[in-house]
């Protein structure tokens, strides 16, 4: 079988910055408001970091390469972000210390944040979702 090339937006030698200074604006604005939804989301176990940290550097690759090169060599999104982008998945200690804050934050939440079955049904699918996409993605040593 033959392998298709990486098309993802994320390839940065098939990507060119935005032309108009207007657009390189708004990839840019987008990409960092993505960030920070993604930072939010290493606190709040319900809202995913790595598909808005995956948004940003697709954005700023588009509106400035020196906002996605700062994201890819930054000390604690860079080297998962281009692991992740690589195809080499996560370490088993990131994913330990992901799976574990996960499940400690979701279950703190169901315990003390809502009275709610309905939310607490909600916030285990979403745990076990997570939990399913954390082990599915290659683990290295």
């Amino acid at each position: 079988m033959k392998r298709v090339p990486d098309r993802s937006p994320l390839n940065a030698s098939e990507v060119e910055v935005a032309r108009n200074r207007f657009a390189r604006l708004l990839w840019t604005t987008a990409g960092t408001l993505s960030l920070a939804v993604g930072v939010v989301g290493i606190i709040l176990p319900v809202l995913p970091t790595t598909p808005f940290v995956l948004i940003a550097a697709a954005c700023y690759l588009r509106g400035s390469k020196r906002m996605y090169d700062k994201l890819v060599k930054n000390r604690y999104f860079g080297g998962y972000l281009r692991d992740y982008m690589e195809g080499r998945g996560m370490s088993k200690r990131a994913t330990i210390v992901s799976m574990s804050s996960l499940w400690i934050l979701i279950l703190l939440s169901v315990v003390f944040a809502t009275n709610d079955l309905i939310i607490r049904a909600v916030l285990i699918v979403v745990a076990i979702a997570v939990t399913i996409h954390l082990l599915r993605l290659r683990t290295r040593t």
